[in-house]
């Protein structure tokens, strides 16, 4: 299955690598007016020949039901890069955060703080389970959960937090653990954007008490549909494990460790068949190439755009110091939401894909019957309609990112 549009040509590896071995910027984009072209999608997944031999060869295996050997491999494969223990693939994000809020036990009213940033799954698995969603806000840079309000939304029924990894930059957990102030309160982080990233040199995902992880198509990392469930904890592993398993105690007697295996404890099927994970084997085995490529992209927008938001046009994306980001999404941020919806109209009328993102949880229908009002979440509320995201993908090519950087010129200049 060979597709130019799936990886990049060699020329343009052999100049990223070249990019990254100097330690140069890489070079700047001419700003012609935005030529007549196909289209330039918001998002092309990254996958070619190698993923296709990993399906095929997973397939022809014979087995292809959950935890075969691809998953096995895959799981320690994650593992090593997490530098983490306990690891468990699951369909997809959303069932590793409802197999999180499971493990932790939640009772009638037990509270759970997360952003209203986020996308639902982070606030569904907390009522699937049948805790109490607290919303709280953003802070106005890394548009990540704001430890002084977080400290704020904290009660005696707090059970849980979720921190939320946005655009592949982790929130201030040395700010978020203090806000805690000791209390024994579980860390369950929305890892979902986060893979690859570290905050002080720590991989996201295990700087709590559980992670969760995304494979989705959109992700850095794609198996399609795919997720993971990662903990530090021996406990929250085994758990975790009984209730992934339909509530048995499978993994036991497949260990050896009993004669048969029965139902233990309330659970569900959070098993994905084999072949996810041998196309995250595979999506894995890329990291480097597809770590360099979206960095070498988003350093390009960065630099290219610093004129619009010199001039107060546009404000850019912010990685604090000590904060290693896996460049998942470039967005910029307009003056106010009509000047955002005139620029979405006005790629749409150039072919070039673009998004806005999360509309705040808190003002949404199930939001308000929770008892939310507008004004609890002001900064979500402000950065929510004016945040537009540009194209950002290993196989975006230098042509079609000058494309997108000169029609946001020339919308701006308009």
């Amino acid at each position: 299955m060979k597709n130019a549009g799936f990886e990049l040509e060699p020329k343009r590896r052999a100049a990223i690598a070249a990019s990254k071995k100097g330690g140069a910027a890489p070079a700047r984009i001419a700003r012609p007016a935005p030529p007549v072209h196909p289209g330039i999608p918001f998002h092309r997944p990254t996958y070619g020949e190698q993923d296709e031999r990993a399906l095929v060869n997973c397939l022809r295996s014979g087995r292809i039901v959950g935890d075969g050997d691809c998953t096995r491999r895959a799981s320690e494969k994650l593992a090593e890069i997490l530098k983490t223990p306990h690891v468990l693939l699951t369909p997809s994000c959303t069932h590793a955060m409802e197999l999180a809020m499971l493990t932790l036990r939640l009772q009638p009213g037990d509270e759970v703080i997360l952003p209203s940033f986020t996308f639902v799954s982070s606030a569904n698995c907390v009522l699937r389970a049948g805790g109490r969603v607290v919303f709280a806000d953003i802070v106005p840079d890394t548009l990540t959960l704001d430890p002084a309000d977080l400290a704020r939304k904290l009660g005696p029924r707090t059970r849980a937090i979720i921190p939320v990894v946005y655009a592949g930059v982790s929130p201030d957990m040395d700010a978020i653990t203090a806000a805690l102030r000791g209390r024994p309160i579980d860390i369950v982080e929305d890892a979902a954007q986060g893979l690859g990233a570290s905050y002080h040199n720590r991989p996201v995902g295990t700087i709590g008490s559980i992670g969760c992880f995304s494979f989705h198509e959109t992700k850095n990392f794609s198996t399609g549909e795919g997720g993971a469930f990662v903990t530090t904890r021996d406990d929250y592993m085994s758990r975790a494990e009984v209730i992934r398993e339909k509530g048995t105690n499978r993994k036991q007697f497949l260990q050896g460790l009993v004669d048969k295996y029965t139902w233990v404890d309330v659970g569900s099927s959070y098993l994905p068949p084999d072949f996810v994970g041998a196309l995250l084997l595979s999506q894995l085995d890329k990291r480097d190439y597809i770590r360099q490529t979206r960095e070498t992209l988003y350093r390009r927008y960065l630099e290219e755009l610093a004129p619009l938001r010199d001039r107060g046009q546009i404000s850019l994306p912010v990685i604090p110091p000590g904060i290693e980001s896996n460049h998942h999404i470039f967005h910029v941020l307009f003056a106010d939401e009509p000047t955002r919806s005139r620029a979405v109209a006005f790629f749409r009328s150039r072919n070039i894909g673009t998004a806005f993102h999360y509309l705040p949880l808190h003002l949404s229908p199930v939001g308000l019957s929770l008892g939310c009002h507008p004004g609890d979440c002001p900064v979500t509320e402000s950065i929510s309609g004016r945040l537009l995201r540009l194209p950002l993908y290993p196989s975006l090519r230098v042509a079609e990112q000058a494309v997108v950087i000169a029609a946001l010129f020339e919308f701006l200049k308009s």
